[in-house]
């Protein structure tokens, strides 16, 4: 097999190069006091979709810095209360997608949601605000200003206020929840279980956001990591600021928050992987200290991992 990364035994053992910032735990916990004081002003509104078995509803709740923020809930009509749900994030710059792809959980008996994530292809609000560039991509919005305005921080907070919101429904039961996603989706799902840690499972497969300074010096800060390189081009060409840059992106790095998450794992990763490269995903993967489990696909990039998805309908199955 041609490697595009470290071999797979060396894979199992990297733990990552992105620097993380002194005050990371602090950040965190200032940022989860912050969402917690935020009234959600949840409001569900009936979807026209319709699906026999299912109630389905365009859920919206303010996040933190006032925008509003979407996402489908779907829930079974005909099921014992309290059931288990599951909460679902999507790819970089797309949506929550459509209704029906969401069913199989609601046949199950699980209520489900799935997030929009702000600013990007769905219909919730990026209110910003961030001062300094906004130039082609989420990543680097707020590398400028303060931590706290970081794009991906208030992202991350959404998922756990979605789960939060979720849990707090009179149908859901708050001890069985589980989280899925892929590419961005993926890092979303660990960020969750990190700053939610009530989720009892999480399924990631390739996981975006994870260790940039691997991805930058791998020379694949290209296609969903281009902004990267752009940033540098275009704002510290020289690399005068190269330390800085990345300790400040070190706030947003999955990696650093995975040693948080207390969710039973199961990641799905292919290592001809040339978006999302294995050893960023692993440099979170390792440092997951819950029960976990990665499926391993050698000949396979960010594409369709063919079984994971089965996989995961399995895992979370067993909530």
């Amino acid at each position: 097999m041609p490697l595009i990364d470290l071999p797979l035994s060396e894979l199992r053992r990297y733990n990552g190069i992105n620097p993380r910032p002194d005050d990371f735990d602090a950040y965190w916990n200032e940022a989860l006091a912050e969402m917690r004081g935020v009234d959600p002003e949840v409001e569900l509104r009936p979807s026209q979709f319709r699906a026999p078995f299912a109630e389905v509803f365009d859920l919206f709740f303010t996040g933190v810095g006032g925008s509003r923020v979407h996402a489908k809930y779907l829930r079974p009509k005909s099921v014992s209360k309290p059931h288990p749900a599951v909460l679902q994030f999507h790819g970089y710059s797309t949506s929550s997608g459509d209704w029906s792809d969401k069913l199989g959980y609601v046949a199950l008996g699980f209520s489900l949601a799935a997030l929009d994530c702000r600013g990007q292809g769905g219909i919730s609000e990026d209110l910003g605000g961030a001062r300094g560039n906004t130039f082609k991509g989420q990543i680097i919005r707020g590398l400028d200003d303060d931590p706290r305005k970081l794009a991906f921080r208030q992202i991350f907070l959404d998922t756990a206020q979605l789960a939060g919101i979720v849990m707090g429904f009179e149908e859901v039961d708050a001890n069985r929840v589980g989280v899925l996603g892929g590419s961005q989706g993926g890092a979303l799902t660990l960020a969750c279980a990190a700053l939610e840690p009530r989720i009892k499972r999480a399924a990631p497969v390739y996981p975006f956001l994870c260790d940039y300074q691997r991805v930058w010096e791998m020379d694949l800060a290209e296609a969903a990591y281009e902004e990267i390189r752009n940033y540098f081009r275009l704002y510290d060409p020289r690399h005068e600021r190269q330390r800085d840059i990345f300790t400040k992106l070190g706030y947003i790095d999955i990696q650093h928050l995975a040693p948080r998450i207390q969710a039973e794992v199961l990641m799905g990763s292919g290592l001809m992987d040339k978006i999302c490269p294995p050893s960023s995903q692993f440099a979170a993967y390792n440092k997951i200290t819950s029960p976990k489990n990665v499926m391993i696909y050698p000949d396979f990039g960010h594409e369709n991992l063919p079984g994971f998805a089965d996989a995961t309908f399995e895992f979370l199955s067993r909530l």
